[in-house]
């Protein structure tokens, strides 16, 4: 392009910009993304936080998805519309499916229930939270979490954030437009006597401890050599500790003395509390209570202990989310025509490469799956071949005359003339 065309034509995000943009409010400034999870209280960095990132970027890795199903509830085709792309791809302004996912999880742990709002819509006259319209199926082009705060017979309190001011704001919502997903492991993580908490309570006694340990405290006594049993005598004591802390604190090295009959006696061990112990119990009742093992933490487990992970752990939370999405976005009508959301898992992801051969010839022989969609899971582009979209087994020969249909129900026996694959001219 010509230099003179550059200057017509193109466009820099600094140049070109209209210098009266800021001359207006554009909102609160803040130097972290405010739209960011809010957590009702202060988290520890701890083993709970482990735990609760593993799961949430586990529940986030696994797509959901508007679809239809066909008339024995399968998975017949994705629905495209704002609310797949909602669920896809661009849920607000300020996250990504997947964060919006991770998002919703982590808050639902911390906070017990959520509430996913559906900020905005493609139909000008409809208001998700009038409930005479809800006949029709919302069409949610933007959901945000938020945190619910006060709880009425047909409404709630939801602290959401706006992204045109920049702030949290609350909300009165009908419930019966916004998703209230609750924690399904709500009883062993935000009760008052749960494990969980139970579980951060001692490591936040652990962390006192610590501290303690670690300040600049000598934990000596010092036996001074007359009975302190009057209060002059004890007020002399005093005296005498206060003078043995100015030497130490204002002499460049922190040496101070004492008197030849004074004997200093050194706490040098803690009593036992037996708090490392019950941390230990309560992390390992916390692990079974969730179908977790440290192998999974550090991603060493096989594969019985994940698919026994993805089953009891991974699958009640999505399946939370999803069917509340289903009541709430979803209006009978839709329900009617087989429109579902609903969520999957790609099994081949915790299959190592050396046993995938093996797999893939026993999927593509009995007809579970055809050559293209084998491809397109290890990566691989489809194949051009006609035969590659056929739900056939490769390994038996091809009797003369015969029909050849692809997955979606076409006939695709000229393409295979075509291609000089027809048995009767061999």
């Amino acid at each position: 392009m010509k230099f003179t065309e550059r200057l017509t034509k193109g466009w820099n995000a600094f140049l070109n910009k209209d210098p009266t943009r800021y001359s207006y409010y554009s909102g609160t400034g803040s130097t972290t993304n405010p739209g960011t999870t809010r957590f009702a209280r202060a988290r520890d960095q701890s083993i709970v936080d482990a735990i609760y990132n593993r799961i949430a970027m586990d529940c986030a890795s696994i797509d959901i998805v508007h679809c239809r199903l066909d008339e024995n509830e399968r998975f017949k085709e994705k629905i495209v519309g704002p609310l797949l792309n909602c669920l896809e791809l661009e849920p607000n302004l300020d996250q990504t499916a997947r964060q919006f996912r991770q998002d919703a999880v982590l808050s639902m742990f911390d906070w017990g229930s959520i509430a996913i709002l559906p900020i905005e819509t493609n139909d000008d006259e409809m208001d998700p939270n009038d409930v005479k319209n809800y006949e029709q199926t919302i069409p949610v082009s933007n959901m945000r979490v938020g945190r619910v705060k006060e709880w009425k017979p047909n409404e709630i309190l939801v602290d959401v954030y706006n992204e045109w001011t920049g702030e949290h704001e609350d909300l009165w919502c009908s419930k019966r437009a916004v998703c209230i997903i609750q924690n399904p492991f709500y009883d062993i993580m935000n009760r008052p006597n749960s494990a969980i908490t139970r579980l951060k309570n001692k490591l936040r006694l652990s962390d006192i401890i610590d501290e303690e340990s670690a300040s600049n405290k000598f934990n000596m006594i010092i036996q001074m050599p007359y009975s302190i049993k009057t209060d002059g005598k004890r007020a002399s004591a005093d005296k005498r500790i206060r003078d043995l802390e100015s030497q130490l604190t204002e002499n460049k090295y922190g040496i101070g003395y004492i008197d030849a009959t004074e004997k200093i006696i050194q706490l040098n061990r803690a009593l036992d509390n037996h708090i490392l112990e019950a941390i230990e119990y309560y992390t390992n009742l916390v692990y079974s209570q969730f179908g977790i093992t440290p192998e999974i933490m550090n991603g060493t487990a096989e594969d019985t202990v994940m698919n026994n992970y993805y089953s009891r752990t991974i699958e009640p939370i999505l399946a939370a989310i999803c069917d509340e999405m289903k009541r709430k976005f979803l209006s009978k009508t839709a329900r009617t025509q087989r429109q579902s959301i609903e969520f999957f898992r790609d099994p081949f992801k915790l299959i190592p490469v050396s046993q995938l051969p093996e797999i893939v010839d026993k999927f593509t022989r009995n007809e579970v799956m055809t050559t293209n969609e084998v491809r397109q899971v290890i990566g691989m582009k489809p194949s051009k071949d006609p035969r590659a979209d056929e739900l056939r087994n490769k390994n038996l020969s091809e009797a003369k005359g015969e029909q050849h249909i692809d997955v979606e129900g076409n006939d695709i026996t000229e393409g295979y003339a075509e291609a000089g694959n027809n048995p009767q001219e061999n």
